[in-house]
């Protein structure tokens, strides 16, 4: 380094000098700052390029600084100069960027950069600055800032290292030499493009010769054939990466690679002896484990699952085995009863062998192993056995208390056997119907059985061994009940039946089948006939088909609803049991009308007479329309009646007219404008606000509204009206203004007028012979034929 800056002060000073001369003209000097020669002349940014020889001066370069520098004084780093710079002090050099003044100095007068701190490439490999030469006395740059770079030079001061590391790593046993393992792989921090810092060489130092790494690529592969898992199933191997290509003075680093042997199943099962011996209670119950063998499997997991066998042979059938999935055990289990009484010990086979088998070591022989079961039944003191599973028994209803039935047995088939008592489970009979002999096992009824009641009856009976009352044992009874013939059999329904009016002689028009409370029909055989009494002239007769049916036949060419329209035909059932028992059952048999086809349109009576499709509840509905019109109009007409008889006089020596009093007199008979009967028939004709004609009031009264009357209302509701308002009216005088006449008169050619003394009714009452009186009666005619037009008593 001392040696490049003094080189470089030389040239300095020969191009400064101006020994070297350019071969062109020179124009004015480019002034730059340099740190090392150069042939050509690089100008700074901002000023022109001239395409001419010029004069040689400093251009700038990289500069380099060692890294990790342990001296005592600043490390040399370069020399800034300026072509301005004449060595009289008049320039003063400046520095500025990474690490100005913290790392990097320099001596504003000579331009020498010094490093005073101690730099790590591997934290930051260049620094960029900027420098510039400034006058001293204006302070102004003679020069524009340039920009350089200080480059930290590597050494090798990082080992390599494992950043995965340690690893883990497994491969099947039995793999061949060269089988893949893993790939390591080591970083060096240092500057892979300088020297051989950062060449990393990989090595084992532990784990030889049962794996070897490739030194470049750091694969691991297996180095040895046949690796037993059973033998050692873990290795650790210790590899080393070192940099400088592995030469002397390199760094090294290490780490771990934990390989595992991956089980395969290469072992067959193997029974640890060839004889097991076990021990098992005759009262076992079924189903439940009587001993466990193992066979052993070096192997792991699922290649170390084994599935366990009985070799068909001795005893084999009363026994099952199956595996433990967790402890793979064979259990052995019972399947079938033991008897110590029959048979004391059994002997068979149990093979093992495994669920997974591979391929490749069929060649090492069969994966199976074979070994001997000994099986010692134990004798136990067992409650009595009873001779049948099931009894079954039968007895007739009605049998008298006490008859015996049927009779159970139970022993003990111990060594030494013990008396046995019996008793009846109360539990499963209640009511107790029957009771058992303790020492005998006899069964006898103890109540009356009625088949119809119960026909089955279903209960346990206990038997206890005397010398050991807690060892007891149950069976059950079935006990049915046989039927004697006490019920007649009868008609199953239906009891009523129809007939069509248009039915022919032999026709069936009903099928019948009887039923008995005795048995079930499968079991009886059933007769069916006429009554004596009903077979003179039958209408119908009974036709038996001797399958327990039987037929009602017509024996008449048709029907008449009109002359009759029920039928009661009586039929006797017999049934086949002893004694034989019969009924006699009545059936109704009604007339109906169909068509054609024999289909029922209608079986009432009031059908006849209306429409055919209606159906009943729509007859019923019509008819009670009728009636309610009916009670309406006769109401009505009965109102009609009351009032018209409450508007005449019942005497005629009292006959009085309501007239309305005029102070002039009238007319006569022919002045009809004197008094408007249509106002009394018209009550709306009337005047809303009339004032009294027959009196003078004193002073003159407000009119009276009178509240609306009813269209076609009588006279006397008029009359009522009106004196009602006289009754309320305080200026009316407190006397009536009815004018009362005794007699019509007498002499006259038409006798009296009048209708009260008539014989008959006003409604049979002709009023047609007035229109015959002439021109005096014409009004009088005209008001009662009005009246005989709305007369509502003549309904056509």
């Amino acid at each position: 380094m001392l040696t490049r800056n003094c080189l470089s002060l030389l040239l300095w000073v020969l191009f400064d000098g101006g020994l070297l001369t350019p071969l062109q003209p020179q124009p004015q000097p480019q002034h730059t700052l340099a740190t090392e020669p150069r042939e050509d002349v690089t100008h700074l940014p901002g000023r022109r390029l001239h395409f001419q020889r010029v004069k040689r001066g400093w251009v700038w370069n990289q500069f380099f600084v060692l890294e990790e520098y342990m001296g005592s004084e600043p490390q040399y780093v370069g020399k800034l100069h300026s072509d301005l710079d004449k060595g009289e002090g008049s320039v003063k050099y400046t520095l500025s960027g990474d690490g100005a003044g913290t790392i990097f100095t320099i001596d504003e007068t000579t331009g020498d950069i010094h490093a005073i701190r101690s730099l790590d490439r591997e934290e930051k490999p260049f620094y960029t600055l900027r420098a510039q030469a400034v006058d001293i006395e204006t302070r102004k740059p003679l020069e524009p800032e340039s920009e350089f770079i200080i480059k930290v030079q590597d050494i090798n001061d990082n080992e390599p290292k494992f950043l995965d590391g340690p690893y883990v790593a497994s491969v099947p046993e039995m793999s061949p030499v060269g089988a893949y393992v893993l790939q390591v792989k080591a970083t060096d921090a240092d500057d892979p493009t300088y020297g051989n810092s950062a060449r990393v060489v990989y090595s084992i130092l532990q784990g030889q010769p049962y794996f070897s790494i490739d030194p470049k690529t750091g694969v691991i592969r297996t180095a040895l054939p046949n690796m037993d898992r059973e033998v050692k199933e873990q290795y650790q191997v210790l590899i080393q990466a070192k940099d400088m290509g592995g030469q002397l003075g390199g760094l090294a680093g290490t780490t771990v690679v934990n390989i595992t042997l991956t089980d395969v199943n290469d072992n067959p099962p193997r029974f640890p002896k060839s004889i097991f011996h076990l021990k098992v209670p005759e009262s076992s119950p079924l189903g439940s484990a009587i001993g466990r063998i193992r066979a052993v499997d070096p192997d792991f997991g699922q290649n170390a699952e084994i599935e366990y066998n009985i070799v068909p042979g001795d005893g084999g059938n009363l026994f099952d085995i199956v595996t433990d999935e967790d402890t793979q055990e064979g259990i052995i289990k019972l399947k079938k009863p033991l008897d110590f009484e029959t048979k004391k010990a059994y002997t068979f086979k149990v093979e093992a062998s495994n669920l997974h088998l591979d391929h490749r070591f069929h060649s090492a022989g069969p994966f199976k192993d074979t070994a001997t079961v000994k099986i010692s039944v134990l004798d136990v003191d067992e409650p009595p056995v009873f001779s049948k599973p099931l009894y079954t028994m039968e007895v007739f209803e009605d049998t008298p208390v006490g008859t015996v039935i049927g009779a159970v047995t139970a022993q003990d088939l111990d060594v030494g056997s013990s008396a046995v008592r019996y008793f009846i489970d109360w539990k499963s009979d209640g009511d107790s119907y029957f009771t058992i002999d303790g020492t005998e096992g006899t069964i006898a009824t103890n109540e009356l059985l009625d088949r119809e009641s119960t026909a089955q009856y279903n209960f346990s009976i206990i038997a206890r061994k005397v010398s050991n009352t807690l060892l007891t044992s149950k069976v059950s009874i079935l006990i049915n009940v046989l039927d004697v013939n006490e019920f007649p059999p009868e008609i199953a329904v239906p009891y009523e039946t129809s007939v069509c009016e248009n039915a022919k002689p032999g026709q069936i028009i009903q099928l019948v089948s009887a039923a008995d409370r005795d048995l079930s029909p499968a079991g009886q055989q059933f007769s069916f006939r006429i009554s004596p009494e009903a077979a003179i002239k039958p209408n119908f007769t009974v036709r038996d088909f001797r399958n327990n049916t039987a037929g009602i036949e017509a024996r008449r060419n048709g029907y008449s609803r009109r002359q009759q329209e029920l039928y009661f035909l009586p039929v006797v059932i017999e049934d086949s049991s002893y004694p034989v028992q019969s009924s006699t059952s009545t059936m109704t048999i009604r007339v109906c009308r169909c068509d054609s086809d024999g289909t029922i349109l209608s079986c009432n009576v009031e059908a006849i007479f209306l429409p055919v499709g209606l159906s009943t509840g729509a007859l019923i509905a019509i008819l009670l329309c009728i009636v309610i019109l009916l009670v309406i109009v006769v109401l009505y007409v009965a109102l009609r009646r009351q009032k018209k008889k409450d508007t005449l006089m019942t005497s005629k020596e009292d006959i009085r007219d309501n007239v309305i009093h005029y102070d002039d007199e009238g007319g006569g008979e022919e002045d009809t404008q004197a008094f408007d009967i249509g106002a009394l028939r018209n009550p709306k004709a009337i005047e809303d606000n009339k004032i009294r004609r027959d009196i003078k009031p004193d002073s003159l009264c407000l009119p009276r509204q009178r509240p609306a009357v009813e269209d076609n209302t009588d006279i006397r509701d008029f009359i009522h009206q009106r004196l009602q308002e006289n009754d309320v009216d305080p200026t009316a005088p407190p006397y009536d203004s009815l004018a009362t006449y005794a007699y019509e008169g007498n002499g006259s050619v038409a006798d009296s007028l009048s209708s009260i003394d008539s014989l008959t009714s006003e409604a049979d009452q002709d009023y047609d012979y007035l229109t015959d009186w002439g021109p005096r009666f014409k009004v009088l005619a005209d008001m009662f034929g009005e009246e005989e037009s709305y007369n509502p008593d003549k309904v056509t």
